[in-house]
């Protein structure tokens, strides 16, 4: 498996956390996809041309997945803020699905897919200038997005409306409309991503804000379908993001 990121710095980050490419695997595989609190936008590329475009919903649950062999995926792996304000709509009806989409969105047929790098770059700056000649931004939105995501979901919706000037009742309202769940599950779901690195490296004790081990098992199973110590055996490589996480 030849599997790469490259992660986003600067006013973007707001809106995308990283594109990926999974290259070739040179076998068929079989993955299961775990919940990490964002969604992603997939280019399936055969015999150098693109084949299809998806996007995908927000995961709650594990997603089980089939690659053919001969395939390369790149990703773009954004934040939920960029539902609104890059795609302009509600990703509520794409929970836990995908759906196909124009494959000549953002002109990426046009991209360099022999070129990670180069399409990275080329990518960004059709964003940029999306963002730059779109909507207004909310800044109360903006905050909030950033306090969760840099905060791994340990923050309480309580605290979270105090900071950033947005009543709990229509943050919930926002999050149920826009995504189709409660903010309370998108911190948990973040909590939950916040350990993988932990459990892939076989610590498999609670590193973030759990009450107790018990509550920990608890928490990791509901989202992942697993416990801890399944997770970090990972048989047959089968987690794909746990994979990519161990480290020597």
């Amino acid at each position: 498996m030849k599997y790469r990121e490259n992660k986003i710095d600067g006013f973007l980050s707001h809106f995308i956390k990283c594109f990926w490419e999974l290259d070739k695997p040179g076998k068929d595989v079989d993955y299961t996809i775990l919940p990490d609190g964002h969604f992603d936008l997939i280019l399936e590329i055969r015999h150098r041309e693109l084949s299809n475009i998806f996007l995908t919903g927000v995961w709650t649950k594990p997603i089980h997945v089939h690659i053919d062999k001969d395939v390369q995926l790149i990703g773009i792996r954004f934040k939920l803020i960029a539902a609104e304000y890059i795609f302009k709509q509600s990703i509520k009806n794409m929970l836990n699905s995908t759906i196909d989409l124009q494959r000549n969105l953002f002109a990426v047929k046009n991209l360099p897919f022999d070129d990670f790098d180069l399409f990275t770059d080329y990518f960004l700056e059709s964003i940029n200038y999306g963002l730059k000649n779109g909507n207004e931004l909310d800044d109360r939105k903006l905050k909030l997005f950033e306090l969760l995501y840099e905060n791994k979901g340990n923050l309480r919706v309580s605290e979270l409306a105090g900071r950033v000037f947005w009543s709990s009742r229509q943050m919930n309202r926002y999050f149920n409309q826009q995504f189709g769940f409660s903010l309370k599950t998108f911190s948990n779901i973040l909590k939950c991503n916040s350990s993988f690195h932990e459990i892939a490296n076989g610590r498999l004790f609670p590193q973030q804000d759990y009450f107790d081990q018990a509550h920990f098992i608890k928490e990791i199973k509901k989202y992942t379908g697993s416990t801890p110590k399944e997770l970090h055996k990972n048989e047959n490589d089968r987690f794909l993001q746990l994979s990519t996480l161990m480290t020597s």
